[in-house]
């Protein structure tokens, strides 16, 4: 049994609140310290798969965040001039057991985290524009620094100042918008679905239930783009925007209809990419800081989720410098293996291709309905291709941990 450690955290996302969370609760002393002024999720919808949502069961915080997301059984996707299937992934088995895609508003999912932490009086300092790190010890753009800690770790995503990733931008993202949810326009809530031309338009909408503060419920849309071309489709215009979109969809129309501001979309680059050892001396980095992919599979919080519960059953049973090497040995396959498919599938249905999407509709969506592709389709879904936390002890971890020192 490890004694309490110290704990600094930069970050209040979804994996940084998820860490403080976890450690406080086993006796350790986690602190955040958070850039913003006032701590904000940043993002639209997201899926919270069966493995993130195990994380957040262990955080008392799932029956909160079922009650303000939405269940997902399928993805389905279809070519938009044919109107033919080129995916169709189904929890299928999983739902016998409970498991399901729970899509959400981001910010409903860090209010929860967010309360929490909170409650449970967990120290988080806002308006710390943290510039890096000497030793054990964060440091701010005014040359001040923090106390020195057991451990650092970085939560501070895609835009870490402390991370040393070098992660390569892809050539397509996306706009999301938060918009309202129409019932009648004839979409299932239980579907995520995507309508594609060919590799080079995606759009999607997706049911992301109800804010915590509204009755209102929320829909994610999004339209992928190529990452250099904001600037000229925000000149282009929104009617020729919005004559494009229902040209491609025309069930989109009373989503479509409420984007009346470019700026109600956020433009989101995605960049890929993994650190080979996701710790230095003194500090360990979890979620975007550690491995950076498109959002294609919708594993990102999850994999953030995950990162934090293998970091912190790692603290629960060693030392903090040697917990922080086998967090990486816990989470290296599982992270290996939804990088290189990340990697894999995203070309497929956002890029400049006109072989992919041949191949795609052709080849690999036939294959993808014979047995046993769709029991691995699901299980690569629900996150559970392998294990997600691997080689830890399999001793169940201790609730408290020793408070001398």
């Amino acid at each position: 049994m490890t004694r309490s450690a110290n704990i600094g955290i930069a970050g209040a996302g979804i994996g940084g609140l998820a860490l403080a969370i976890l450690l406080h609760d086993r006796g350790h002393k986690p602190e955040i310290f958070e850039r913003f002024e006032h701590p904000k999720p940043v993002g639209s919808g997201l899926v919270i798969q069966p493995v993130g949502q195990s994380i957040l069961a262990r955080l008392g915080c799932l029956d909160e965040v079922i009650r303000h997301g939405n269940k997902v059984i399928r993805m389905l996707g279809s070519e938009a001039s044919s109107g033919r299937r080129v995916l169709d992934v189904h929890y299928g088995e999983a739902l016998e057991h409970g498991r399901f895609g729970l899509s959400i508003q981001r910010a409903s999912i860090f209010d929860a985290l967010f309360n929490a932490a909170l409650d449970r009086g967990i120290p988080i300092h806002t308006s710390c524009d943290i510039s890096g790190h000497d030793g054990k010890a964060f440091l701010f753009e005014d040359s001040k620094r923090t106390k020195d800690f057991d451990l650092l770790v970085d939560a501070s995503g895609a835009r870490s100042r402390l991370s040393p990733l070098k992660s390569k931008q892809l050539s397509y993202g996306a706009l999301w918008a938060k918009l309202n949810w129409v019932e009648d326009a004839g979409f299932d809530r239980t579907l995520l679905n995507q309508r594609y031309n060919g590799a080079r338009n995606m759009i999607g909408v997706m049911n992301t239930g109800m804010m915590r503060t509204g009755e209102t419920e929320s829909a994610a849309f999004f339209w992928s783009l190529p990452s250099d071309s904001y600037q000229d489709w925000r000149s282009a215009g929104l009617s020729r925007w919005r004559d494009e979109a229902v040209r491609l969809w025309p069930e989109t129309e009373p989503f479509v209809q409420q984007v009346t501001d470019p700026d109600q979309f956020t433009m989101a680059r995605y960049t890929h990419g993994t650190l080979r050892r996701p710790y230095e001396d003194g500090i360990a980095f979890i979620g975007d800081a550690a491995h950076r992919a498109s959002p294609q599979l919708g594993q990102g919080a999850n994999m953030a989720l995950l990162d934090a519960a293998a970091l912190a059953d790692a603290l629960d049973r060693h030392a903090p410098a040697q917990a922080t090497v086998a967090y990486a040995r816990a989470r290296r396959v599982h992270v290996a293996i939804y990088q290189a498919m990340s990697w894999v599938f995203t070309p497929m249905y956002q890029s400049n291709s006109r072989v992919l999407p041949v191949l795609r509709n052709n080849l690999l969506f036939p294959l993808s309905l014979i047995p046993p592709a769709p029991r691995v389709l699901t299980s690569l879904v629900c996150g559970t291709m392998t294990n997600p936390i691997r080689y830890l002890p399999q001793t169940t971890p201790s609730t408290r941990v020793s408070q001398s020192r």
